[in-house]
This record gives structure tokens, sequence and C-alpha cells, in this order.
């Protein structure tokens, strides 16, 4: 297998998913080419405005590090040969179906123009944590049960729409709030590190594994990578956690 290439077209949640995504896969003897453009809160609105504009407005990620240098949409994806291109929806809009349109559409039949041979996909956001302080959350009634069920709602009728596949990360991030030691509401750890964004360890391992299992039809059981992160100083990970998180990703990104 040569290279293969991926990239995000997103923001801080794409970055959250593939910061450890080129690591498991090298565990594994793959080689990637990972990039994430990435701006704060960006909308699958303001994804498509940009492109309209060619507006160099992208900070360019590579592997799970800034390069510090910044890209239009158009110029990432004629950079490359791109394997997979994968895209989202804002956090923040990602159970308000009727943001998605008409943009979501126009998105992806530009990125099929640009990109022809690569697979597009969604990656599936997730539900803020119960106590969020995220000013959106109020769209929600500040309940991650109703914003969990109305994002899967929104997500799954675009990928119907555009006929993709769904990396199921908010899935899998729901099924491991109901295991020791992530059950937050009675004292458990939470996946997130701010009550949206992923925990640098564990939250961004989890969406890593999901991704890897995804786009590479793997066992995460079989990947021996243990997370590294120099943002999170003195906190090593527990493999005890790591796999919990490993059985909830079989469970749900590799089934078979």
């Amino acid at each position: 297998m040569g290279q293969v290439k991926i990239l995000a077209i997103g923001n801080s949640f794409s970055e959250d998913a593939t910061h450890y995504l080129h690591q498991i896969a090298k565990a594994d003897s793959i080689d990637t080419k990972v990039v994430n453009l990435y701006i704060g809160g960006c909308s699958v609105e303001r994804h498509w405005h940009n492109i309209e504009q060619d507006a160099k407005q992208y900070l360019y990620l590579r592997d799970g590090f800034s390069t510090e240098n910044y890209v239009s949409i158009k110029e990432a994806l004629m950079e490359d040969d791109w394997d997979f291109v994968i895209t989202q929806q804002a956090s923040h809009d990602s159970g308000i179906q009727e943001t998605y349109y008409p943009y979501i559409i126009n998105l992806f039949q530009y990125m099929k123009e640009y990109a022809p041979k690569a697979e597009l996909l969604l990656q599936q956001t997730w539900a803020y944590e119960i106590d969020s302080t995220h000013d959106c959350f109020v769209r929600y009634h500040h309940n991650q049960q109703e914003m969990y069920e109305k994002l899967c709602d929104a997500y799954h009728r675009a990928a119907k729409e555009l006929s993709v596949r769904l990396i199921p990360c908010g899935d899998v991030i729901q099924l491991v709030r109901t295991k020791d030691p992530f059950i937050y509401e009675k004292g458990g750890m939470s996946l997130c590190r701010d009550g949206f964004h992923m925990h640098y360890i564990y939250g961004r391992y989890l969406l890593a594994a999901t991704w890897y299992s995804a786009l590479f039809h793997k066992n995460i059981m079989d990947n021996s990578y243990m997370p590294e992160t120099i943002l999170a100083p003195g906190e090593k990970a527990d493999p005890a956690a790591l796999d919990v998180i490993k059985e909830c990703v079989k469970q749900i990104a590799f089934p078979c």
C-alpha cells in the first residue's frame, strides 16, 4: 500500500479527530498524509462562502501539527491526489438541519469536482458535555441527549442525500459515556476538556481510532499505539481506559 492521503476540511473538531490519526496508522505500518484545514467554529455555510471567495483563511495542519501556513480549500484539494476528503458541520449547528442546506450539497459537489478520485465522507460530530457552558448549548435546552438525537438525525439525512459514509464519532462518544471510567454524571472522567472539545488524550484518541477503523476497515483492538501529548503534561494514558474506548470503537465502527 502506498501513502494514504487524507484531507479534512473542518475546524477544531476535525483538529481533535486528526491529531493522532497518522500515529495510529503508522503503528499498523500504514503511511499516511493527514491534513486538516482549520478555522475555529467553521460551518458548512462558511466553507461554501470561502470557496466562492477562494479565501486563504485555513490554517494547514499536517499529521496533527500546525505548519503556520494558510491556504484556500481549492489549493488544498488540488495539492494532491487525495484518497479521502472529509468534512462536517460546525458543532453548534450540528443538530439544526436547515443550517446544512444548500451549502453541504454545494460543498460536496465542489469537492467531487476537485478531488474526483477521493472517497468523500462526513464526520458525525458529538453532543456537548452535560454541564457545558458553550453559548450555543441553549439551542438544545442544555440537554446532551437532545443534542445527540438532533445531530444524529441531521447527519444521517445529509449522508443519505449525499450518498456518502458517515464516520460515527458522535455515536462512539455517546456509548463511551455510559462506560466506566467515563460516566461523568456519576463522578467519572469527562471525554471533553472544556465541555465541548475532546480531552487531549482520551477524547482525541477515541476520534482518531474511529477514523482509523472507518477509513481502513481495521480493528482498533489490534493496534498498539499509545497516545502521547505535550498538551497535558504529566498525564499518561491509562491502558484500561483506552481498552474501554477501543471496545466501543470496535462495536460501532468495526462491527464485523
